[in-house]
C-alpha cells in the first residue's frame, strides 16, 4: 500500500485540463433513432469485458483500488451484461447513415472550446448498452493515448497504467469527449472525481435522458452508476460469451442471448444506451504536425524502460518480463506501483458495489 504521500501526487495527476461541462439535448430525436437502429441492424454485440482484456490483472489495471491481501481476482467477478461497439474508428465514420452525427461541427467546437485550441479532428465513436445492469466499477479511466501508444496498437490496461504514473505527460494527446446518455432510470447517473480521486466526487444527477458532459475522460476518474431493477440487474445464464441483439420479433424490444438460449428481453425504454464521441485537439499547427508526422513518438521498449526505472528508483522489486504486455505479476506490480487506492467518497445517491467496468 503507497503512503499517503504518493496516494495525494497519484491523485493530483488525475485532473482533466478543465471541469466536466453538463450539455443538454444532445443528440436530435432523429439522430438518436439512427444511432439506435445501426445497434439493431449490426448486431449482435459482445461484451465490453470480452472485447478489451485478456486476463483480471488487466482490468484492475485500469481501475482505482485493489484486493484484499489473500484474494485473486478472476474475470467472472467482473461480469456484468453491459455491451459495446463502435461507431467510428481511426477518423473513420463506420456507418455513412450516422456521418452526421461523427463529423460533428458543434462538437468540435466544444472539444476546441474545453483546451482553447486552434485545430480538432474526429477521432472515434462507441456505444455501451445494457438492460438492468450491476455496475461494480470503483472508477476508472477510459483509455489514455500518447504519441506512439494508443488505445489501437496498445492494450487498454498500458495506457491506463502509463496516464496514472503521470511520467508520459509531454506525450499525451490532448483529447475530449462529448458523452451522452439515454436512460430513463430516476436512480442512475455518472459519478465522477475533477480534483482527482481523493478529493470529494461529483455527479450528473438523474434522470439523464439525452444528456451529457464535455469532459477528459483519460485523466479523471469516473463510472457509471447501476440501473433497473435489482433482480434484473445478474441475468441468470450471463456469460462471457453473452451477445446484445435486437429481437426479429418486435423493433421495440431487445434480447440477451447465451448461445441459442434467451436470458434476458428488455423494452427501449429499459435500457441505458450511452453514446461516447471523441476528439484529438491540438493547441496549435505545431503540435498538430508533431502529432501526425511521427518525429515524437514513444515505442514500447522505452515505455517499459521508464516505467521499471521510476518504480525500482522508488525501492520497489520488480521483475523485467519476457511478455511485458501479457504478463500477470508484471501487470500486477505495476498497478499496485500507481493505484493510489479507491476514491475516498462516493455520493449518498451513488452507492459503491464491487468493481466492473461500465462504462462512460
Amino acid at each position: 500500500m503507497l503512503d499517503q504521500a504518493a496516494r495525494e501526487h497519484l491523485s493530483n495527476v488525475l485532473k482533466p485540463v478543465a471541469p466536466p461541462r453538463e450539455l443538454e439535448n444532445v443528440y436530435t430525436p432523429d439522430q438518436h433513432a439512427r444511432l439506435l437502429d445501426v445497434v439493431r441492424q449490426n448486431g449482435p454485440w459482445k461484451l465490453i469485458l470480452a472485447q478489451h482484456f485478456a486476463s483480471a490483472e488487466e482490468l484492475v489495471a485500469t481501475l482505482s483500488g485493489g484486493f484484499p491481501e489473500g484474494v485473486t481476482p478472476t474475470l467472472d467477478m467482473f461480469l456484468t451484461p453491459t455491451f459495446r461497439g463502435f461507431y467510428a474508428n481511426y477518423s473513420s465514420c463506420l456507418f455513412p447513415e450516422i456521418s452526421d452525427c461523427f463529423y460533428n461541427d458543434k462538437f468540435l467546437e466544444l472539444a476546441k472550446s474545453y483546451w482553447g485550441a486552434q485545430y480538432a479532428k474526429p477521432q472515434m465513436m462507441l456505444f455501451n448498452v445494457n438492460g438492468p445492469c450491476a455496475n461494480n466499477d470503483p472508477g476508472h479511466l477510459d483509455s489514455p493515448s500518447f504519441r506512439g501508444i494508443r488505445y489501437e496498437n496498445s492494450p487498454t490496461w498500458l495506457c491506463s497504467v502509463m496516464g496514472k504514473s503521470g511520467l508520459f505527460k509531454d506525450h499525451l494527446i490532448k483529447m475530449a469527449q462529448v458523452i451522452t446518455w439515454f436512460s430513463h432510470d430516476g436512480s442512475s447517473g455518472f459519478t465522477y472525481w475533477p480534483e482527482g480521486p481523493l478529493k470529494a466526487p461529483r455527479r450528473l444527477q438523474p434522470p439523464i435522458y439525452n444528456r451529457g458532459v464535455l469532459v477528459q475522460n483519460e485523466m479523471m476518474m469516473h463510472r457509471g452508476e447501476a440501473n433497473g431493477p435489482l433482480d434484473q440487474q445478474r441475468p441468470a445464464g450471463l456469460a462471457f460469451q453473452t451477445l446484445f441483439s435486437g429481437d426479429p420479433t418486435s423493433s421495440d424490444h431487445w434480447l440477451l442471448k447465451t448461445g441459442d438460449q434467451v436470458i434476458a428481453r428488455h423494452h427501449t425504454d429499459e435500457l441505458r444506451f450511452l453514446v461516447h464521441w471523441s476528439a484529438e485537439v491540438f493547441e496549435d499547427f505545431a503540435e498538430l504536425k508533431k502529432n501526425m508526422d511521427g518525429s515524437d513518438d514513444l515505442t514500447h521498449d522505452r515505455v517499459f524502460d521508464t516505467l521499471i526505472k521510476d518504480v525500482r528508483s522508488r525501492g520497489i522489486a520488480i521483475e523485467t518480463p519476457t511478455d511485458p504486455l501479457r504478463d500477470p505479476l508484471f501487470i500486477r506490480s505495476l498497478h499496485a506501483a500507481y493505484d493510489g487506492g479507491a476514491p475516498a467518497q462516493y455520493p449518498v445517491e451513488a452507492p459503491v458495489s464491487p468493481l466492473q467496468l461500465q462504462a462512460a
